[in-house]
């Protein structure tokens, strides 16, 4: 899987919050929006440490059967979204393209194969090879894609990347996911387009490989070129009290991404109104609306998949890969879900891990709250190459995630 690139669009200011800052703190984003701290915060900066997650690392690079995936978003079962939540549930971890296959003496050997989706569970949130497994479907006796297109919209040759999801407590505890249904072009790199945008329900309770779950498509953007509309997915915020939010509103704030500029859009809906999707509004730069031709983009320079949570301190921490494809693992701090977002904090730069070859590239940052402490982020981002099919044969735990923990200081 690569990172998908679209064309410019406009941005539009968050207004009203950025007046309500300057008077001294905003204390909601709109109607019933998430309330953000009392004392103002810088926006701009952040006391931290960073430094990679070893234990994680190792525990994504492997030998045997599953040795390499993208995208990973990571959910407990319970449907918890609190700092930490992994230790006391099952955790549910979620992968696009996957390569399986076996890895010998640091040689790829023949007979692996790509799909395009796959999952792993964690239990106890320890990262030990014991304690997580990973699976993907079977098709007379070959290895197969969990999850499959199968929408009214949907197209001969159309196939799933993963959005980020939750298991929704308001919905019996069934696991939500954004689903990108892609269509390749060409055979050269980036040879592929985003077709559609679809939400994956799973039966709360599933065990992979999931034989039973419904698609829908999202009407918002059907038929249009994804390139200047975008999508939603790229990342959530469940901000309710049962997932355990600091200051709970009872939406769930979807985020979407448009535009070559890789431009943020945010949309909200009760969680339990999620498959309706006449009751979702979106942000239009100073209210919330039910016309998603009004939506604004409110922050840019982020990447395809990212992460949003709340820090103890009350700030909303956005997590990404600046630029897209640029080096640094970045973040920027808002006051609200929605924003005003301050300037980009360079968390970590990604270099080292794509030294070794000219086409390497590291792409789609995103923080895992789950997986996290209040004080200590887990932070992943994904490396790939230009020259794929060659360099995974030369580099064979090329495409694994790689992790990252910032420490926030006082």
């Amino acid at each position: 899987m690569f990172p998908r690139t679209y064309s410019t669009v406009s941005s539009c200011a968050s207004l009203a919050i950025a007046a309500a800052i300057a008077l001294g703190g905003c204390r909601s984003a709109g109607n019933n929006a998430a309330a953000a701290p009392d004392a103002p915060l810088s926006l701009d900066s952040l006391h931290f440490t960073a430094s990679p997650a070893v234990e994680w690392d190792a525990l994504f690079t492997r030998k045997s059967g599953w040795f390499g995936g993208d995208g990973i978003f990571a959910v407990t079962r319970d449907g918890k979204e609190t700092p930490g939540a992994a230790k006391k549930s099952e955790t549910l971890i979620w992968f696009s393209d996957t390569m399986l296959g076996e890895i010998e003496k640091d040689s790829l050997k023949a007979g692996y194969t790509m799909i395009n989706n796959s999952v792993a569970v964690l239990q106890d949130g320890i990262p030990d090879s014991a304690h997580i497994r990973f699976y993907w479907n079977k098709e007379n006796g070959k290895p197969a894609s969990l999850f499959v297109p199968k929408t009214p919209a949907t197209q001969p040759g159309d196939y799933y990347w993963l959005g980020d999801g939750f298991v929704n407590q308001e919905q019996n505890n069934n696991l939500y996911i954004f689903g990108y249904r892609i269509k390749n072009v060409s055979q050269q790199a980036f040879g592929f387009k985003e077709v559609g945008n679809t939400l994956i329900i799973v039966p709360a309770g599933a065990q992979p490989p999931f034989t039973e779950y419904r698609q829908l498509d999202i009407p918002f953007f059907l038929g249009k070129e994804v390139d200047s509309t975008g999508s939603f997915g790229a990342g959530i915020l469940v901000n309710t009290e049962a997932a355990g939010a600091q200051h709970p509103d009872g939406y769930a704030y979807i985020y979407g991404i448009r535009g070559k500029e890789k431009k943020l859009m945010v949309a909200r809906v009760k969680p339990a109104d999620i498959a309706s999707f006449d009751k979702w509004t979106f942000w239009d730069g100073a209210a919330w609306n039910a016309d998603v031709a009004k939506i604004a983009t409110v922050t840019d320079r982020l990447s395809n998949e990212i992460g949003v949570m709340q820090l103890a301190d009350g700030r909303y921490a956005l997590t990404f890969q600046t630029d897209g494809l640029g080096r640094y693992v970045g973040m920027r701090l808002g006051s609200s879900p929605v924003g005003p977002w301050g300037k980009v904090i360079e968390l970590f730069d990604s270099s080292p891990s794509v030294s070794e070859d000219k086409d390497f590239f590291p792409y789609n940052a995103k923080v895992h709250p789950v997986l996290s402490t209040p004080d200590e982020l887990l932070i992943s981002y994904n490396v790939n190459s230009f020259d794929f099919f060659n360099d995974i044969k030369q580099h064979p735990n090329l495409y694994r995630p790689r992790f990252v923990k910032v420490k926030i200081l006082p």
